[in-house]
């Protein structure tokens, strides 16, 4: 070829991509656009590309109000490796940080990902007597970081996203329960794994755990035998991989938990009196003092007890920074408490009708062995979901709750392997694929060795059945609440 004709058929490619609006961007020319992009109440303070050099990395302050001060981070894959896809990422504990690995994964897999520190830099006690922190952790943060992450993937892209998910647990899990009720357009589809979401009564199990161990502590060895008596008073219920292992059905009555203290002690002769009495307590869960509402349920049987307290910074928000956790009663200290906060931090809301309509398809799941985000204010939403759309059939078009056998805050003795929740909602959302039920798997090496077993895993209220003739799982109809509703308000 020939320069003459090499350089009008470069003219002819330019003149088409002005043409139709197309004209390509060097890399550097991105990074000044995205550099000068203006964005509401907030600053991108770094726009860079990061060491893979195949990516753009893009970080902004947001100040919605005085004493507001959210990091967010975007991460952008190269226009030919993006899936045409945004995801929002949850955060976890007090937040405070954000994590890079979270934002390298997922945008290795082609998503455009952003997360946010929710506002709690340096640490939690920036929320101290500050409202717009709470504001901020409870829902703004996640919802300004959508907002702004949309306009910069425009931005950098020519077009918006043809989907867009968010995935979050714990922590991230209010977060995507938020996102549901408060914003339902920001998200087409919402993975909420164990999720934090009633959240002032979560603080107050804390805290009435913290306040019983302080006064009758177990050691480590009393705890394992605690777990392991509950396996063993559980275990004629259950399907065989889990009999005498873990507890994968939740539910239980105050004569099981009498039975568990008896075993435990049978098994353990240095529990005590105060030990006995101290587990009805921490099995029974924390009341209101003066009108004896239940405030949140109890520690699940088969799940750590030492797990099951501390994360007391929400006391010190609404009470100082000297506040002694000991000296907070649960009459009117917890009613202050809850005022200050719950309207800001409680995901609780079972209207998602608009979330609903616009075709939105989220996904939640609870581990039975977690006792530091506990299933109970799972079903129990869940349940007064049904009850706004009136039958369990209209809460699963749209809307699926998986309990976890034996699923521990992280990992545990059952199924450690969960399912990949944003896969599911995406093949739900995209292709109408429905999950009526997932796959769990429990490996050797704490999840990341050989495949032991795998158990299907079927929506709420339905559990999972052995066969013993056929020696297969079956999905049978299961018990409907599994405890008395906790107090949200």
């Amino acid at each position: 070829m020939t320069k003459k004709f090499f350089y009008l058929g470069l003219a002819a490619l330019l003149s088409g991509f002005i043409a139709s609006g197309e004209v390509p961007q060097q890399p550097h020319e991105k990074l000044t656009l995205l550099r000068t992009l203006k964005i509401d109440t907030g600053t991108i303070t770094t726009v860079q590309r990061d060491d893979s050099g195949t990516r753009t990395v893009v970080k902004l302050v947001l100040n919605p109000a005085k004493g507001s001060n959210i990091h967010v981070e975007v991460w952008l894959p190269d226009a030919d490796k993006w899936n045409a896809r945004f995801l929002g990422l949850g955060n976890g504990g007090a937040a405070g940080k954000i994590n890079p690995g979270g934002l390298a994964s997922a945008s290795a897999q082609g998503y455009a990902a952003a997360t946010t520190d929710m506002g709690t830099a340096p640490n939690p006690d920036s929320g101290i007597g500050n409202p717009e922190v709470w504001k901020d952790f409870g829902y703004r943060a996640t919802h300004l970081m959508t907002v702004v992450a949309k306009q910069i993937v425009h931005a950098h892209y020519g077009r918006e996203p043809e989907y867009s998910y968010f995935s979050g647990g714990s922590t991230g899990g209010q977060q995507a329960l938020q996102e549901a009720q408060r914003y339902p357009e920001d998200y087409d589809g919402i993975a909420a794994a164990v999720p934090a979401h009633c959240r002032t009564p979560l603080h107050a199990y804390f805290l009435w755990n913290e306040q019983i161990l302080k006064q009758c502590p177990f050691t480590k060895e009393q705890d394992a035998i605690v777990i392991a008596a509950a396996n063993e008073v559980m275990a004629s219920r259950e399907v065989p991989v889990a009999a005498g292992k873990f507890v994968s059905d939740p539910g239980c009555t105050p004569q099981d938990i009498e039975a568990v203290i008896a075993l435990a002690r049978r098994k353990d002769t240095t529990l005590t009196d105060d030990h006995a009495a101290a587990l009805r307590k921490l099995f029974n869960g924390p009341r209101h003092a003066v009108t004896g509402e239940r405030i949140f349920n109890g520690i699940p049987l088969g799940s750590s007890i030492d797990a099951a307290h501390g994360h007391l910074y929400l006391f010190k928000w609404v009470f100082g920074a000297d506040k002694k956790m000991e000296a907070i009663n649960f009459g009117a200290d917890m009613d202050t408490y809850t005022a200050k906060l719950a309207p800001y931090l409680n995901a609780e809301n079972p209207d998602l009708s608009a979330f609903e309509k616009r075709g939105g398809k989220l996904i939640m799941t609870l581990g039975t062995a977690d006792s530091v985000v506990p299933y109970h204010a799972s079903v129990d939403y869940y349940e007064r979901v049904i009850g706004h759309f009136g039958s369990v059939e209209k809460a699963r078009s749209f809307f699926h709750f998986y309990i976890v056998p034996g699923l521990a805050h992280g990992g545990g003795p059952g199924i450690n392997q969960p399912p990949n929740l944003l896969e599911a909602v995406r093949a739900w959302r995209e292709q109408g694929i429905v999950p009526h039920s997932l796959l769990g798997r429990h490996a050797t090496e704490n999840g990341k060795g050989k495949v032991e077993w795998e158990m299907p895993l079927y929506p709420y209220p339905s559990r999972t059945s052995w066969n013993a003739a056929t020696s297969r799982y079956e999905e049978t109809a299961g018990p409907r609440g599994l405890g008395p509703p906790v107090g949200i308000e």
